[in-house]
C-alpha cells in the first residue's frame, strides 16, 4: 500500500494561488499571470493525482470485501490487481509533479556554438548543429532569430548565437551544453580516413531586464564596419557593435543586421544571458554539493554526445542512449533523445527527494 504524501500544503497554495487569480489587476502584468497561472495549473495536476489515488484506494476495499464471495472473488481479485497497477502509475506521476519546477521553465533560449578541434570540419560540423535546431525549431513551431555569427573560408561557422523563442524550448533544449564529437570522412579527405571534430554548444535562458541590471559605465561600446561575407552593404556603414563587459571581461561582437542599433541590441541580449547564467551558476553552486550527480553540468568542457556518420549512430555518453537514426536527428528529430534525457533527471531528482525525505 503506497504512503500519500502531505497534500494539505498545496491544498493551502491553491487557495492562495486562486486568490491571486481572482484579482483583475494581475492581468495588468502578462509575465506575472502567466507565472502564476503556471503554478496553479501544476498545484491543481498535483492535487487531482492525489485525489485519484484515493479514488482507487477506496476502490480497492470495496473489491477487497468480495474475496470472500465465491461469486465475486475472480472478478474482484482482478480489479484489485488493475486497480493496483493504477495506483503505481498514478503515485510515479504524482512524485514528478511534486519535484521543484525549473525556474527557467517558459524562459526564450539563447545558443552558442562554436567549432571546436578540426579546422574547416569543425566549422562544417557547427553548421549541421545550427541546421539540426533551427529543423527542430520549426518542426515545434518555434520562432527562431540569429544574433550573430562568424562564418568559416570552408562555409561553416566558426560560431553562431541565435535565440529561440516558444513556450516549452528552455525544457526541451537545457541539456543539450557542452562538447558535440563527429566522426565522418570529411569532403576534403582524398583518402577516405574517418576524422573526429567537436563544436561546443552552450545553452543560456534569455535574460530579463529585471533580472540583469548593468551600469552603463561597467560597459565599452566601440563600433566598426562589419568584415566577411555577406554582399555589398557588409562594409559601407559603421553597423557592427562590438561589447566589454568590464567587471567580467566579457566581450559580445554582433554584425548580423545593417542597423547599429539593431546589432546593439542583440549583443546586450546576448551579453546578459551570460552574466544570468554566471548569476545561476554562483547561485546552484552554493546549494549543488555533487554536481556530477546531474545529466548535465552545462560545462562546455563536458563531452555529452557523438555523431559517428560510417555507422548512422549518435551516442549520449551522459546516460548511455544510443540510437541509429541519425540522419532523422540531424534533421529535427530529437523526441526520443531529449524524452531519455529528460527522463534521467528526473529519476535522478526523484532519489534525491526521496532521499530528503527519509531524513
Amino acid at each position: 500500500m503506497v504512503e500519500l504524501p502531505n497534500i494539505k500544503p498545496f491544498l493551502k497554495r491553491q487557495n492562495e494561488l486562486e486568490d491571486k487569480l481572482a484579482n483583475p489587476d494581475l492581468f495588468k502584468d502578462a509575465e506575472s499571470a502567466s507565472i502564476i497561472s503556471r503554478e496553479h495549473n501544476r498545484v491543481k495536476n498535483i492535487i487531482e493525482l492525489h485525489k485519484s489515488i484515493e479514488t482507487s484506494l477506496s476502490e480497492i476495499k470495496g473489491s477487497e470485501e468480495l474475496l470472500d464471495d465465491p461469486e465475486f472473488a475472480v472478478t474482484a481479485k482482478e480489479e484489485i490487481d488493475h486497480l493496483n497497477s493504477e495506483i503505481t502509475n498514478l503515485y510515479n506521476k504524482l512524485l514528478v509533479a511534486m519535484l521543484p519546477p525549473d525556474p527557467d521553465i517558459g524562459r526564450n533560449t539563447i545558443i552558442e556554438i562554436r567549432a571546436g578541434a578540426g579546422g574547416g570540419e569543425a566549422s562544417l560540423f557547427a553548421s549541421d548543429l545550427y541546421r539540426m535546431y533551427c529543423k527542430l525549431a520549426e518542426n515545434k513551431n518555434w520562432q527562431n532569430e540569429c544574433l550573430s555569427q562568424s562564418p568559416s573560408e570552408s562555409g561553416g561557422f566558426k560560431e553562431i548565437i541565435f535565440l529561440i523563442k516558444g513556450e516549452d524550448v528552455w525544457n526541451k533544449l537545457k541539456f543539450e551544453s557542452g562538447v558535440h564529437r563527429v566522426q565522418r570522412v570529411p569532403v576534403t579527405e582524398a583518402n577516405g580516413r574517418i576524422h573526429t571534430s567537436t563544436a561546443t554548444v552552450a545553452v543560456l535562458p534569455e535574460a530579463k531586464d529585471v533580472e540583469i541590471k548593468i551600469d552603463p559605465s561597467e560597459l565599452e561600446i566601440n563600433v566598426c564596419r562589419a568584415s566577411g561575407p555577406g554582399g555589398q552593404g557588409v562594409n559601407t556603414t559603421d553597423s557592427a557593435v562590438q561589447i566589454l563587459h568590464k567587471p567580467s571581461g566579457m566581450t559580445v561582437y554582433c554584425a548580423d543586421e545593417r542597423s547599429q542599433l539593431k546589432n546593439k541590441n542583440k549583443a546586450m541580449t546576448v551579453l546578459k544571458s551570460r552574466l544570468l547564467q554566471i548569476k545561476q551558476k554562483e547561485e546552484s553552486d552554493r546549494y549543488a554539493k555533487d554536481r556530477k550527480d546531474q545529466v548535465g553540468t552545462g560545462d562546455r568542457s563536458e563531452r555529452i554526445r557523438t555523431y559517428n556518420f560510417p555507422q548512422s549512430r549518435i551516442t549520449d555518453h551522459r546516460i548511455n542512449y544510443t540510437s541509429h537514426a541519425l540522419n532523422e536527428t540531424l534533421y529535427g528529430d530529437l523526441d526520443d533523445l531529449i524524452d531519455a534525457l529528460t527522463k534521467e533527471d528526473q529519476n535522478r531528482k526523484l532519489e534525491e527527494m526521496l532521499k530528503g525525505n527519509e531524513k
